[in-house]
């Protein structure tokens, strides 16, 4: 039987990862229904260890990204997001765009990092959000770099129809199976516009020792700032990115 403490400390966690905003203590308190002592030991605790942190606007907890760490990827003994950092914010560096690193998890895309860019007006998401693999650059990346069966399983779950999210939304399976055949020859994937309006991606996967798919690194930018023509530039950088990234795993 778990530790009356350890199973309030998870469903403190449980509790935070519903709330993007952070709660302080006594939010936790009163949502959770534990006393206010106990809440801020086991938030303390957190803080100490490293699953939370608090903000310095309203003293609210919110947790870091490391329990996604922790149950990230890895490569043998390294962990894809440790190997990833440097070359993330090196790529967010030179383009100035929001960089993410993300993986396939329940058949969605999850975004395991997040550097924000550089500019006033930046497009961004939150670490931790989910979003559908064939509507975005990162997603449609490592379903090309899956093998013929995974695909297919993948596919039996959605019919022929997908939702729409944006009028280039690749809404049927004979159009995303078209994009699919175009990013294994190209070796990057691209996304104009499909999942948001006006958002432009451009994203190359990560592979393991064995050419497993990872997961995949993406640039997003505003259009205007990001345009087709320029797709095969940003593509070149996620590939000195990806590079590095896997230089590391493998090292």
């Amino acid at each position: 039987m778990p530790s009356p403490t350890g199973a309030k400390t998870l469903i403190l966690l449980d509790l935070l990862s519903r709330h993007s905003e952070g709660l302080t203590a006594a939010e936790a308190a009163r949502e959770s229904g534990f006393t206010q002592n106990l809440v801020f030991r086991i938030l303390k605790t957190l803080v100490a260890l490293g699953y939370a942190m608090q903000r310095e606007d309203r003293k609210a907890y919110v947790l870091t990204n490391r329990l996604l760490e922790l149950s990230g990827p890895r490569s043998g003994e390294k962990s894809l997001v440790f190997c990833a950092n440097e070359a993330l914010r090196r790529l967010r560096d030179e383009t100035g765009e929001t960089v993410q690193l993300a993986i396939e998890s329940g058949g969605k895309l999850l975004v395991l990092e997040q550097f924000r860019g550089t500019y006033p007006l930046q497009v961004s998401g939150e670490v931790g959000m989910r979003v559908p693999l064939y509507s975005c650059a990162p997603g449609k990346a490592i379903l090309a770099s899956w093998g013929e069966v995974k695909r297919e399983e993948w596919f039996s779950g959605k019919g022929r129809k997908l939702k729409s999210y944006t009028k280039t939304t690749l809404s049927t399976r004979e159009r995303l199976e078209e994009e699919i055949r175009r990013i294994r020859e190209l070796g990057y994937a691209e996304d104009r516009a499909e999942g948001i309006e006006g958002i432009h991606c451009v994203a190359v996967p990560i592979h393991d020792t064995y050419g497993q798919p990872l997961g995949a690194i993406t640039v997003m930018a505003p259009l205007t700032r990001m345009p087709e023509a320029d797709f095969a530039t940003y593509a070149e950088r996620c590939y000195e990115a990806k590079s590095s990234i896997e230089i590391k795993l493998r090292a």
